[in-house]
Formats: structure tokens, sequence, C-alpha cells
């Protein structure tokens, strides 16, 4: 494990991850593995398994969340807050410009070409990551059987969220069973600490007068509840700014467009309606407004993941999470696949990807991203 570092180290190291992010939260997972454990060594694979498996259970943009927890492991509490702003300004810069675009225009700038040339390099690299990962989570056969049964229901279309906590609990009460181990008081005010943040639950009010404040308030209650993927974000949206007039349905879709194809967390759709609401301000109070919960949810849930692996119980519940959440990332994998490797061209994107990831090791992801967006394009303009 790497000693303690800088503040402006962890801020340097997630703004220009934050800057070349592509392709959802299983992609960010698997940069952050890259630079973080293979490259930086700043944690053992073991610790960021458990603090993602766990990080999986509670609201909010996971990946995202994952940047707090990397960098309160390098430079303590202050580093949570500037990995997580760090990976977070990126994203909202850039969707400001393009909500400034919009709001100017009513178009968007051409990036399809580059966009279409990074889908498929993301497969490469959450591939690369799940081989990393797989290694560690994979501690028997059993947890390798009840990997394969979460990526089978997951593609059945069962919850993610329900099939990890599923998984978790399965595999400790088998655990119980098998060895005889009952849980002891402290493992009781473990998870006493972590039930809150997975069971959080608030309800979506409705406003009626658009306001900075209000703008701010109807963000923090979709960040402090938010669970899955942008599809999720979508619903959540539809229901609290278009039911409500705010919004029209096709400037959310536009919204959550701009949040799809720009880096980043997807949260940062958040930016572009807020802008659309309120100017300036109104991009600002959404954009704090949403990714507010998720600091004080890894403030709350870091220092129980420690106590949660020294637990004999608690740690078959991590080890359990762990394979889940790995199983999770091969059911992602498999989805982006479907929807990425559509032509000739994808196809060799992808597998000069792959060639890259798996031949040259030590090649930053910043240079996949980056050659896999070059290469969309210049594919692109042979027609």
């Amino acid at each position: 494990m790497s000693k303690k570092g800088s503040l402006l180290e962890v801020a340097s190291v997630f703004f220009r991850m934050g800057a070349i992010a592509f392709g959802g939260p299983a992609a960010h997972i698997a940069m952050m593995e890259s630079e973080i454990i293979t490259k930086r060594k700043w944690m053992d694979r073991q610790h960021f398994l458990d603090l993602m498996g766990a990080t999986n259970l509670i609201p909010g943009p996971n990946s995202t969340e994952m940047t707090m927890h990397c960098g309160h492991e390098r430079a303590g509490i202050a580093g949570l807050f500037v990995a997580g702003i760090s990976f977070i300004i990126p994203a909202v810069i850039i969707t400001g410009f393009l909500a400034w675009l919009y709001g100017e225009y009513g178009t968007m700038p051409e990036v399809e070409p580059f966009i279409a040339g990074i889908k498929p390099t993301v497969l490469a690299i959450i591939a690369g990551a799940i081989y990393k990962l797989g290694k560690k989570a994979l501690k028997s056969v059993e947890l390798g059987i009840l990997g394969v049964l979460v990526v089978i229901i997951t593609l059945l279309g069962v919850n993610e969220i329900m099939a990890l906590l599923g998984a978790g609990i399965l595999w400790m009460l088998f655990y119980q069973v098998k060895t005889g181990i009952k849980p002891s008081s402290e493992d009781n005010k473990t998870k006493k600490g972590l039930l809150p943040l997975i069971l959080l639950k608030a309800p979506l009010a409705i406003s009626a007068k658009i306001s900075t404040l209000k703008i701010f308030f109807s963000f923090l209650k979709i960040g402090a509840i938010l669970y899955g993927s942008g599809y999720v974000l979508f619903a959540y949206l539809d229901a609290e700014l278009v039911t409500t007039g705010w919004l029209s349905r096709q400037e959310l879709i536009d919204a959550i467009a701009i949040g799809q194809f720009t880096p980043g967390p997807v949260l940062s759709t958040a930016t572009f309606i807020g802008y659309q609401l309120g100017g300036f301000w109104g991009a600002a109070a959404a954009s704090a407004g949403i990714f507010l919960p998720s600091f004080i949810f890894v403030l709350i849930l870091n220092p129980l993941i420690p106590k949660m692996r020294k637990s004999k119980i608690l740690g078959q519940f991590l080890n359990a999470v762990n394979i889940a959440a790995v199983a999770i990332m091969v059911t992602v994998l498999f989805e982006i696949g479907k929807e990425s490797l559509v032509d000739w061209r994808t196809i060799v994107i992808a597998l000069v990807s792959f060639i890259v990831t798996f031949g040259w090791k030590k090649i930053s992801v910043m240079w996949v991203v980056l050659g896999g967006a070059g290469l969309g394009y210049l594919l692109h303009q042979i027609g």
C-alpha cells in the first residue's frame, strides 16, 4: 500500500480521470482500478473490492462515490471531498457549456463519430477490470457459482441492488450454517450503522414555483434516493420536473442525451437541466443538490467497511457482495457490447482496444480512450 499523498495529487488524478471518464459507472470503476490500484497502488485490491461492493448498496452515483473512497484512502477526509469534486467538475463544466449552446442555438456540436469510437473501447477497459478484480473476488468454487447465478438473474432483469443484497444475505446464511458461527454484538452494531444507508427512502415532493432554492432541494431529494442506472434517473427527473411543468419531456430527453455522451457521472445531467431552469445559478444549485448526498453517505460508510472486513460473518457478506459486483460488471459488459458492436468499424476498434489493454498493461486508460475516439473519427471519414 502506498504512503499518504497530497491533496494536489488527489485533485490532479481525479480531475484528469473525470475529463475522460466515458462509458458509465462500470467503465469508471475499471479506470480507477487501473489508475489507483495497478498504477499508483494507493490501496490493495481486496480493500478496493470491499469499497466497491459496499458502495453498490447505497444511493447515489456509485463510481463517483468510489472516487471519494479513493481520495479518503490517499489523503483522509479532505481527500474524500477533493477527489469527488475534482471528478465531478470536468463533467459539470462541459455539460454547462453544452447547456449554454443549447440555450443559445438549440443545437449540439457533432460529436457522434468520437463517441462511436469510445463505446467499443470501453468494452476492453471493463473486461480488463473484470479479469483483475474477479481473480481477487473469486475465493472459492462456491463463490464462483454465486457469481454465475448473479450474472444470470441480472441478465433476466432482476434489479441490481436486490441481486447484491440477496447474494450477500444468502452467502452469509450459508456460511453461518456451514460453520455454526453466530453474529457478535459488534457485528450487529456495524449492521445497524449500514442499514439506514441501504434502506434510505424519501418521497419526491412537487414544487409549484421555480427558484434557485427549489431547484437545489428538488435535486437534493433525487440524489438522496437514487439507485440504479441513468434510466432510473430519467424516471425520477420525469416525476419531479416534467409532471410539474418545469420541463418538457423533449427537453428532458435532450438533457439525458447530454449526460450520456459527456465524460464523468451521468448525474451531470442535473447541470444541463438546472441551466435551463435558472441559468448559471440554477445549474450550480442542481449540481450541488444532486451530488451532496453522496459525500455524506461515503463519509458515514467509509469507516464501517474495515469493521465489516474484520468480522467473520460480515466479512463473508462482503465476499459475496464483491463477487456479485464483479458479476454485475459482466452483465454490463454484455449489454454495452450489444449496443456498441453495431458494424465493422466498432468491431475493429474493440479488437484494437482489447489488444492494447491486455497486451500493453502499463498503458494509461486515458490513452486507450483518446485513441478509441480518434480511431472512431478516422473510420467514420472512410464512410
